[in-house]
């Protein structure tokens, strides 16, 4: 069977809705005609596939305000399945969130591209996604803006993230194929992600070390994550190998190899063991002059590409600051050559 993909209606008539009911200025009109891809999905997750840059609680409001119609008549119900064919009509409102999709010029250190993916060094300082508080100048913005192919794509091709403070390798796909293969790699554990470390105190434990405790939202302070109790805190499993590098009196910097992507990982279980990333007050770190944040950086980056089935390895050289402070710690070490 032909895979029909949905598409926005040119008719400029409006299924169940007209210009009376926009009845605030701003308010946008849209027309939908859904594929084969939205076919038996919920109203809501249907609608939240096509309008990426509205979040699903805003599209939920939307329907239950009766904003939305499928085939010329109003619904209410988020669960609401639809099919093929469907003609939906929704009435928007811009928001901060939809508005932040735009691309915004700004230099991006790439060092691989090709017709499916790009590879990329992040900058320590950059946000990765629009959120609160920061609805622009992240690097969605700078992707969009370079690469015109990344419009068409779900979330600028961002398929996994590294912290505003966290420097280092990120893998972004060009096409909605590439973003399925990728997310679908990631989720198997088929991407290799290494990062250095500079950790305070002196490290005594065994090398490897591997740290196997769930995270999930610290139930005393809900802007960081912990190591929680599954029984009694909801959370994911997380598993961390550390290896030693380097080890000096006040400071010690390791290579952490990840198993699973959970939110703040590293900085969580380094920081459970007593050893907290250097200028990561967060999680009980001391600030360091000339850093912007913690020190991690993602320095090795390794999967296979998704339709070459070549083995592709990145590694990236640790920013000047993070340099600065193994220097001033006698942490020396050549970060290319690391222990198998």
């Amino acid at each position: 069977m032909e895979t029909k993909p949905a598409s926005i209606a040119s008719d400029p008539s409006v299924n169940g809705l007209d210009d009376t009911d926009l009845h605030d200025e701003g308010m946008e009109l849209r027309q939908l005609v859904l594929g084969v891809a939205q076919h038996g999905m919920r109203l809501d997750k249907a609608l939240s596939s096509l309008v990426p840059e509205f979040s699903r609680s805003y599209l939920q409001q939307l329907i239950e305000a009766q904003c939305v119609s499928v085939n010329g008549k109003p619904v209410r119900k988020q669960s609401t399945a639809v099919h093929c064919d469907d003609r939906l009509a929704i009435s928007l409102r811009p928001t901060p969130q939809s508005t932040a999709f735009q691309p915004q010029a700004m230099a991006l250190d790439v060092v691989y591209r090709d017709a499916d993916l790009l590879v990329l060094n992040k900058p320590a300082g950059l946000v990765v996604h629009p959120a609160p508080g920061n609805w622009s100048g992240t690097l969605l913005n700078g992707l969009l803006a370079m690469d015109e192919a990344l419009l068409q794509v779900p979330r600028a091709g961002i398929v996994h993230r590294l912290d505003k403070d966290t420097s280092g390798l990120m893998v972004v796909a060009r096409s909605r194929a590439a973003m399925d293969a990728l997310v679908v790699a990631i989720a198997a554990r088929q991407v290799g992600r290494e990062y250095l470390a500079v950790a305070q105190g002196r490290w005594t434990q065994p090398s490897p070390w591997h740290a196997d405790s769930p995270i999930g939202r610290d139930p005393r302070n809900r802007l960081r994550m912990a190591v929680v109790d599954l029984e009694r805190h909801p959370g994911k499993s997380a598993a961390t190998d550390v290896y030693l590098l380097a080890n000096g009196a006040q400071m010690c910097l390791v290579r952490c190899v990840l198993h699973t992507g959970r939110t703040h990982q590293i900085r969580v279980h380094l920081s459970q063991k007593g050893h907290p990333l250097a200028g990561d007050p967060v999680y009980g770190g001391q600030p360091v002059a000339g850093l912007p944040g913690q020190a991690l950086h993602a320095y090795r980056l390794g999967f296979v590409h998704p339709f070459t089935g070549q083995r592709l390895d990145f590694q990236a050289l640790a920013p000047p600051g993070f340099l600065a402070l193994m220097a001033s710690q006698g942490l020396g070490y050549n970060e290319f050559s690391p222990p198998a």
